[in-house]
């Protein structure tokens, strides 16, 4: 199987939802899980066969040639474990789904053609392409939190779009200006990384494009549509979300405006360092301070994307490989987190204030919520043996090979961390019951697709974190494409 089916799979089984008649509109889900765990398995094939030393897959056809525009994809080992992410996400957010009874077709649509276009973004080796694949994912999510979310559904929706439009404005003039600037002759990103522009131009052409792109990677200060959007989404989105739409931004950042142009970055990179620190210790001391359980969250994404910028901006090879170490191990324990505080604890107890949650008493009720989320939050810590510790020790060592100043900050956000997480798992699943209060009431006990569900992302965590080698290697495979020798040769 070759990397095409992850986005064949996506968008042929969207269509394939909207094509069911009504009454067969249960069939849906069922639709959505064959897609996506199609997509995981061709991403997890490809995979192997790049360890085995297979050739890049690789698809190149003229697309519009008088703009120089060609469909081209590509998935080098770095696209392919964010290809893997995504698949794995979207099973696992279709079992989170499993539930889904309102207009399940335009649901499960809706998030099929999320994946594709996601899947888009990580394969496009064309400039246009990738900002076309860039744009479909922001009607869908739109649609998935105004019509299935909760919790001022409306704002958050509309606050996540408004936000993606004026990201996407700041991408569409970064690559146009890097499109004139190299002869108007294509939007090949090989070909606009090759180009040399004038170091007046990259430095302000580079902070345009990787704003652009940092914005949906949930940038301090530009990070407040993702607490809101988190919140406000379904369960399923909310992991998308988390799990592989802000990846995108993330996935810009790294293998489009550095490349493109490396001495702007060289220019703005203590800044860019500095912004991300900011954003780590903010988000962990935000999240400390909230009071619902997918706020908490929602807080705790901004500060562990602040790492992936965080090694962006080390520049180091360490640095950029713990930045898409961070960005899959983000990825699996984001989506796990809020799979189960969406799905799990908020639709049998339908509140997620930390308080309120005493009363049920969840160790007793619904010991394997707790378990999973025990150990989502050691995860989520960086503790050793989970995917977090590996991500986050890969970023340390490149900040310190290029500022070693920084990473006090960076450790004080760490121990902020470790206080939000377990205050959280504290009050919401291990609280403190008095003789005198009253015995909890009896929950549904975790369903099959649910228990799946947390498992698969518990052991794909594991994994990593135990075995990180077939990822590093993927990873720097990666890393020895032609678009980064401009980057890791600066001093």
């Amino acid at each position: 199987m070759t990397p095409a089916w992850t986005i064949l799979s996506a968008f042929f089984g969207a269509l394939l939802v909207l094509l069911l008649p009504a009454r067969m509109a249960a069939v849906s889900r069922i639709i959505a899980l064959v897609a996506s765990l199609v997509g995981a398995v061709a991403a997890a094939a490809s995979c192997l066969a790049r360890l085995n030393h297979a050739v890049v897959w690789d698809f190149d056809r003229a697309w519009i040639p008088t703009l120089g525009i060609r469909f081209h994809l590509a998935a080098d080992g770095l696209s392919l474990t964010l290809l893997l992410l995504t698949g794995l996400v979207a099973v696992a957010g279709v079992l989170f789904s499993w539930n889904v009874e309102r207009r399940p077709r335009a649901f499960f649509a809706f998030f099929l053609t999320i994946i594709g276009g996601v899947d888009g973004v990580f394969m496009s080796r064309d400039a246009f392409l990738l900002f076309v694949c860039y744009e479909i994912v922001i009607l869908p999510k739109y649609l998935l939190i105004a019509v299935w979310g909760s919790t001022n559904k409306e704002y958050g929706a509309m606050k996540l779009t408004m936000y993606s439009i004026g990201s996407s404005a700041l991408i569409l003039i970064g690559l146009v200006v890097a499109y004139g600037a190299s002869g108007g002759t294509s939007f090949d990103l090989a070909h606009l990384a090759s180009t040399h522009y004038s170091p007046a131009l990259q430095a302000w052409a580079f902070p345009i494009l990787f704003v652009g792109f940092a914005v949906l990677a949930g940038m301090w200060p530009f990070h407040t549509w993702a607490p809101t959007g988190h919140v406000a989404a379904p369960t399923a989105a909310s992991m998308l979300l988390a799990g592989v739409v802000m990846k995108l931004g993330a996935y810009g950042a790294l293998c489009v405006a550095l490349p493109l142009f490396p001495e702007g970055f060289e220019q703005w990179k203590p800044a860019i360092a500095a912004l991300a620190v900011i954003g780590i210790v903010y988000g962990a001391l935000t999240a400390l301070s909230q009071k619902d359980l997918k706020f908490v969250i929602g807080y705790s994404s901004v500060s562990h994307m602040g790492f992936v910028l965080l090694g962006i901006a080390a520049g180091t090879h360490w640095g950029l490989r713990g930045a898409v170490l961070q960005m899959i191990s983000h990825g699996i324990i984001a989506g796990l987190l809020f799979g189960i505080a969406g799905r799990v604890v908020y639709e049998r107890t339908h509140t997620r204030d930390l308080t309120a949650l005493r009363e049920f008493d969840l160790w007793r009720t619904l010991p394997g919520a707790a378990i999973g989320f025990t150990l989502a939050t050691a995860a989520s810590m960086g503790l050793p043996g989970f995917s977090g510790f590996v991500a986050e020790i890969s970023v340390a060592i490149g900040l310190w090979e290029s500022s070693p100043w920084l990473v006090p900050a960076v450790a004080l956000g760490i121990v902020i961390t470790g206080a939000f997480s377990l205050r959280a798992l504290h009050k919401a699943f291990f609280p403190v019951r008095q003789a005198s209060d009253t015995t909890a009431l009896p929950l549904a006990p975790l369903t099959w697709p649910e228990i799946s569900a947390i498992s698969l992302l518990i052991a794909v965590s594991l994994a990593i974190g135990l075995y990180p080698k077939p990822w590093v290697d993927l990873i720097d495979d990666g890393l020895r494409s032609p678009l980064f020798h401009s980057i890791l040769s600066q001093p």
